[in-house]
């Protein structure tokens, strides 16, 4: 099934991100992480992409792995990073070669030891520059992008990074999907922003359930994300009590759940990190639509 058909008035997308395995034994926990997830019938799995493609065929194997042992739809994330424009395109043919239907289109971050993204040669600069080659020679494909609600860290400003996002919506995307946050306030705003600059394309929120508040800290610090100070306060609390942490977590991510179903939002997306106890026991607490 595609992205592209996942939304809409009488249909809630839930979806799981998750990463390749540093090691083949890695993909056993992580296949098991998804299998008790099944339970909540995800609308699709995404598969992320290492940062100069240091995963890039793993990311292919695991998207159909995945597809195949949990017989869920699933979408391969693609950067620009570290690649020519023909390679992005053998690999796009690849990836239709194998079924796979979604692609979640990205820049991608800058290669471990820069600071700061550069143009591969013969390579594309700017995530809707992906997001159009994709629409343009593989129309057959749905893409998701990223949204920014706290603003990406290398946008000059909200407008300049909100004009960014509708470059990559007018290119041809099919769904906005969030970095994470953790106030809701921060996204209500972006939705109104997202709204009054003319797009429609459904806007899905990113949830990371924190679980570990010193892992959660190294996350938000790489991405320009915020930990509310009273939320800080709960898991600073629990520092030393790696159980209390977690029910902290749980217990902040299914309020914010809840606010953010209220508000109507079209579908929830839950960065794993391979690990399914949190996002279970968080769906576990929540009346999702299936």
């Amino acid at each position: 099934m595609k992205i592209a058909d996942l939304y809409g008035t009488d249909r809630f997308g839930l979806s799981f991100e998750i990463f390749p395995p540093k090691t083949e034994a890695g993909e056993v926990p992580l296949l098991s992480a998804l299998t008790a997830l099944k339970v909540y019938r995800p609308s699709f799995v995404s598969c992320t992409y290492g940062a100069a493609g240091t995963t890039r065929e793993q990311t292919l194997e695991l998207t159909v792995k995945i597809r195949t042992a949990c017989g869920v739809t699933t979408a391969a994330h693609r950067t620009c990073v570290g690649s020519t424009v023909e390679e992005i395109r053998q690999w796009l043919k690849q990836a239709s070669d194998l079924g796979i239907e979604n692609i979640v289109a990205l820049r991608g971050d800058p290669p471990k030891g820069q600071a700061e993204f550069t143009k591969p040669e013969g390579g594309l600069a700017y995530a809707n520059e992906l997001v159009a080659l994709i629409r343009q020679e593989f129309p057959h494909f749905s893409i998701a992008v990223a949204g920014y609600p706290e603003t990406h860290q290398e946008a000059p400003s909200p407008a300049v990074d909100l004009a960014n996002l509708k470059r990559k919506v007018d290119a041809g995307a099919d769904a906005v999907i969030t970095q994470l946050f953790y106030d809701n306030r921060d996204f209500f705003d972006f939705r109104r922003r997202y709204t009054e600059a003319g797009m429609t394309t459904p806007l899905i929120p990113g949830i990371l359930p924190v679980v570990n508040l010193g892992q959660v800290q190294r996350i938000t610090s790489m991405c320009g994300a915020r930990i509310p100070i009273s939320f800080l306060a709960e898991l600073e609390a629990y520092r030393e009590d790696p159980h209390g942490q977690v029910d902290v977590g749980v217990r902040y991510a299914v309020r914010q759940c809840r606010e953010l179903l209220d508000a109507g939002v079209p579908g929830l997306h839950f960065y794993l990190l391979n690990k399914a106890e949190a996002t279970s026991r968080i769906l576990q607490a929540l009346d999702l639509p299936r």
